[in-house]
């Protein structure tokens, strides 16, 4: 229970909706380079995909970044997030939300950030749910530093990562 509360006041503080997490919700709380707290996502699962709220701070400001589901369940910024390994992709589909045979499951959009570095979004992703077959839950949400072109293999010139989230 203690959890819980302590979950829903850092939503508050966020400006994320509040919501007791459940098979049909999930939290991944972001970190950066540095090892610490950069901001949160809330995960809910639709009928036909999961909305994916973020509210992340400290990256590059004015500018598109790139945004994937990661395959692992590590966040180690010890070592640029390597340990998250690479996109989410159980139909090896081709990366790119316009490449011909594309796109995998871990491409989404490009995100803006704002002239203070803040990312906040909602993103909506058809192809993954939160449990099962192409379920997320356990695997990472990340953000690079560059934006993603769509098309080039295997990740579409994203640059370095920047902030990592285990969706729990």
């Amino acid at each position: 229970m203690r959890t819980i509360v302590i979950a829903a006041a850092l939503a508050l503080a966020a400006g994320l909706p509040v919501m007791a997490q459940d098979k049909q919700t999930a939290i991944a709380n972001f970190v950066g380079p540095d090892g610490k707290q950069a901001g949160r996502a809330v995960l809910t699962e639709a009928k036909t995909g999961v909305l994916i709220e973020l509210d992340v701070s400290g990256l590059p400001v004015n500018r598109w970044v790139a945004f994937h589901i990661h395959e692992n369940d590590r966040c180690d910024h010890r070592h640029g997030f390597e340990s998250a390994g690479g996109h989410f992709n159980p139909t090896k589909a081709e990366h790119g939300l316009l490449a011909a045979n594309g796109p995998h499951a871990g491409d989404m959009p490009n995100q803006y950030v704002d002239q203070y570095g803040k990312l906040r979004a909602q993103v909506f992703n058809s192809m993954v749910t939160l449990n099962g077959q192409n379920g997320i839950r356990g695997r990472t949400l990340m953000i690079h530093a560059e934006s993603d072109d769509y098309r080039s293999q295997p990740v579409g010139g994203a640059g370095k990562r920047l902030a990592c989230a285990v969706i729990e």
